[in-house]
C-alpha cells in the first residue's frame, strides 16, 4: 500500500467515525515535512479520542505504526506522524485558530472517497546499444622501485609509580 492509499484509508476511517470537514492535502514535492496532510474535525474530546484511536488501531492492523504522536492529553488537537503523512484531528475551535487549511493551501486537495488509481509502470522500450569499437592500448611498463619502510620506534610508557603518603595523626 503506498502513502496515498494509506492516507485515503485513514481519511475514510475518520469519516466512518463521523469526523467532519475532512481534507486530504497532497504535498508531494512541495514540502519536506511530509507527502500528505490529513485534517479532520471532531466535535468533542471523546469524539477526538475515538477518531484518533480508530485510525491508529486500523492502520496497526494493516501493519503501519505511527512514528510519533503529539497532543496526548489535549482536548483540542492531536497529531499523529505516520512518516509519509500527518493526521491532524482537532476541534473546530482549534481548526479555526491554527488555520492549517490556509497554511497548506499551496497543496492540492484530493478526494479520499474515490478509489486510488494504481499507476502501472510501462516497460521501457529496449534501446539497441551502439557497438563500441575497442582499441588495444599498449601497456606501459613501470619500473619497479623498492620502497623502504620506516618503522616507528616503539615507545614504551613506564608506569608512573604511585607514592603512598602516610597520614600521621598527632596524639593529643
Amino acid at each position: 500500500m503506498n502513502t496515498k492509499e494509506l492516507v485515503c484509508l485513514a481519511a475514510r476511517l475518520a469519516d466512518d467515525k463521523k469526523a467532519e470537514n475532512i481534507k486530504v492535502i497532497d504535498l508531494c514535492g512541495l514540502s519536506s515535512l511530509c507527502d500528505y496532510i490529513l485534517i479532520a474535525t471532531a466535535t468533542s474530546k471523546p469524539h477526538l479520542d475515538a477518531v484518533e484511536e480508530e485510525i491508529s488501531k486500523k492502520l496497526k492492523e494493516q501493519g503501519y505504526y505511527k512514528s510519533n504522536r503529539d497532543g496526548g492529553d489535549s482536548n483540542l488537537w492531536r497529531v499523529s506522524d505516520y512518516g509519509g503523512f500527518l493526521a491532524h484531528v482537532m476541534t473546530q475551535e482549534a481548526r479555526d485558530f491554527y488555520a492549517l487549511d490556509k497554511i497548506f493551501s499551496f497543496g492540492k486537495e484530493i478526494d479520499f472517497k474515490k478509489p486510488v488509481k494504481k499507476t502501472v509502470k510501462k516497460a521501457a522500450a529496449k534501446k539497441t546499444a551502439a557497438k563500441k569499437t575497442t582499441t588495444k592500448k599498449t601497456a606501459v611498463k613501470k619500473t619497479a622501485t623498492k620502497k623502504t619502510s620506516t618503522k616507528k620506534a616503539t615507545v614504551k610508557k613506564t608506569a608512573a609509580k604511585k607514592t603512598t603518603v602516610k597520614k600521621t595523626t598527632k596524639k593529643k
